[in-house]
């Protein structure tokens, strides 16, 4: 009994210890950032691609509301309601005490391509930070300059309420070490100027792939199903495929496809619904140039069959 009770303790110690250096939080540091004077009105336009304000702006009324009064009242509070429990959009607003002014460019730069907040603190995969990832440095220096700019708003978010084991916020460093690597996005020699800024986009800023792919037990997307449709994770419809497969929008136009991301109407006289209405909102408000190149990468996309995890 002796030398199991040893062997046992052996064990566990053996695991916890494996368990703290496979989750270690991986992060940049100051000399992988590039020398770069900040451009704001380039940052707002990321503002925008990135739907920013649709989950960290004040909801209107409930806090699963999809309506916000202010863009710029970045104090949090949304409310994400998903199966493993309920999590809570925090403050992002330049308040130093509640928000994240106190934050440097490098905080929020590993934040975003790390998903590592300041004092190692591994964030939760319901913010994307696995398509913010792609993001070029340059880009989210511009970001931060423009949250900046925002008026510091203080406010007292909740806490997330997860059940077991998902409230153990370190094991998120698992998922990390499998999904992130911090990689920018790459352009490809072989296409257009046009479908590589679909690209970036799409596969960075937009985070299209969070809501359009089906995802593993460990909330990884499945690579194989790609933009092929799956369950809202808040439970209000789902997110269709968007692949050029008969099932998807293979029949629409690059003309159709840019049509619908500027007013919400699809070749089929529909508009668009759920929590796609602010992201189409959000995509009427970038340059035309921008529509068209997220139109013609989604014409790449391979034709994939519905998603078997899309009802």
């Amino acid at each position: 009994m002796r030398t199991l009770l040893v062997l046992g303790l052996a064990f566990v110690a053996a695991a916890g210890a494996a368990f703290y250096i496979l989750t270690i939080p991986v992060v940049f540091t100051a000399s992988d950032l590039p020398d770069h004077a900040p451009d704001v009105s380039n940052g707002k336009n990321l503002f925008i691609a990135g739907g920013c304000a649709e989950c960290h702006a004040v909801p209107v009324g409930a806090c699963d509301s999809l309506d916000i009064e202010d863009e710029t009242q970045l104090a949090g509070g949304r409310c994400l309601r998903t199966d493993v429990g309920t999590f809570y959009a925090p403050n992002i607003s330049p308040d130093p005490e509640s928000g994240i002014g106190g934050w440097s460019t490098l905080d929020f730069v590993n934040a975003m391509k790390r998903g590592v907040a300041p004092g190692g603190v591994h964030l939760y995969l319901v913010f994307p930070y696995t398509s913010y990832q792609r993001m070029r440095f340059s880009d989210l220096i511009d970001l931060k300059a423009c949250l900046d700019t925002l008026p510091p708003v203080r406010s007292a978010v909740r806490d997330n309420d997860l059940r077991f084991p998902y409230n153990i916020r370190r094991g998120v460093g698992i998922f990390q070490r499998l999904y992130v690597d911090g990689k920018t996005f790459v352009p490809d020699p072989d296409t257009t100027e046009s479908v590589n800024r679909g690209g970036y986009l799409v596969l960075g800023p937009g985070h299209c792939t969070e809501c359009h792919s089906p995802r593993n037990a460990l909330g990884g997307v499945i690579a194989r199903e790609a933009f092929a449709g799956a369950k809202s994770p808040e439970g209000r419809g789902d997110a269709p495929n968007i692949t050029t497969s008969p099932e998807g929008i293979g029949d629409w136009s690059q003309q159709d496809i840019v049509y619908f991301l500027e007013t919400g109407s699809d070749p089929d006289f529909d508009v668009v619904g759920e929590s796609m209405i602010p992201v189409q909102e959000n995509m009427a408000r970038l340059p035309a140039s921008d529509r068209e190149a997220i139109a013609a990468f989604l014409k790449t996309l391979p034709a994939r069959p519905d998603s078997a995890e899309t009802p």
